[in-house]
């Protein structure tokens, strides 16, 4: 699991094959900003509040990325 951001969007992007487009970031933004989505709590299940807070900041500055 990546520990920091660099090593987050290396595996989005390149392990997983993910682009890391606008489209994408604002969707999964959704998802995980909405604590009421089943998705949204399975992932809390497995990995933790702490660790969603994380993936969501992450997500943020590679939103600020892509719009630069």
């Amino acid at each position: 699991m990546p520990r920091d951001y660099d090593g987050w969007r290396d595996c989005i992007e390149h392990k997983c094959a993910i682009p890391l487009t606008r489209d994408y970031i604002d969707h999964r933004l959704r998802i995980l900003s909405d604590p009421g989505l089943e998705e949204t709590r399975r992932f809390v299940a497995s990995y933790g509040e702490a660790h969603l807070k994380q993936i969501v900041a992450w997500f943020e500055r590679a939103r600020e990325e892509v719009a630069s």
